[in-house]
């Protein structure tokens, strides 16, 4: 088993494609970056040297992911969204040797048009809302909106907004899965 390419997608060579992932139309993979097993690479995406996707990553059409990102498994990065690697940008200016990493942990989600601050990690099963702006790091199972992007709730594994009683303990509406609020953070019940 191999990956398959439309034709019109560009794969420069030295970079690493797993079996069974998928690169649309008019998409950029770029020599040096790393994309895992069963993934779906949308039309008109930019995969940037040093990049690594992880398995079963889903990458949206119109999203440029630039040197310095790395997605775990199982990540998926909506519509449009894109990420920075340079805080302070200038074209006269030359920062290669600036670049900040992003790291987006295992099942997390990024809404369409979100825009990902380089130099952050967002955490486990996070969810970036459409059109946020994330400027800090999102602790796992997070849900966050806005610009500046804030955290509003949490969310399941399963992305489902969690509902806490008294006791501080929710369950996801879609397994039952437990979950508990300690110390301002998740954590699964076991």
């Amino acid at each position: 088993m191999s990956y398959q390419a439309h034709e019109t997608a560009v794969i420069d060579t030295g970079c690493h494609i797993g079996d069974g992932t998928r690169v649309w139309h008019f998409s950029h993979i770029m020599a040096g970056c790393r994309i895992g097993k069963a993934c779906n690479i949308g039309q008109n995406v930019v995969v940037s040297p040093g990049v690594t996707l992880g398995d079963n990553v889903k990458v949206q059409n119109n999203v440029s992911i630039y040197t310095g990102v790395v997605c775990e498994d199982d990540v998926f990065l909506g519509p449009s969204c894109v990420f920075t690697n340079v805080i302070n940008p200038r074209s006269h200016v030359p920062r290669k040797d600036q670049f900040r990493p992003t790291r987006v942990e295992k099942g997390a989600s990024i809404g369409a048009n979100a825009t990902i601050v380089c130099g952050h990690t967002i955490g486990r099963y996070a969810m970036i809302g459409a059109g946020a702006v994330v400027t800090k790091d999102v602790p796992p199972y997070a849900l966050v909106m806005g610009n500046p992007a804030r955290q509003v709730g949490w969310v399941s594994e399963y992305g489902h907004r969690l509902e806490f009683d008294g006791e501080g303990v929710a369950a996801c509406p879609e397994t039952g899965q437990r979950y508990r609020l300690r110390d301002g953070r998740l954590h699964e019940e076991k």
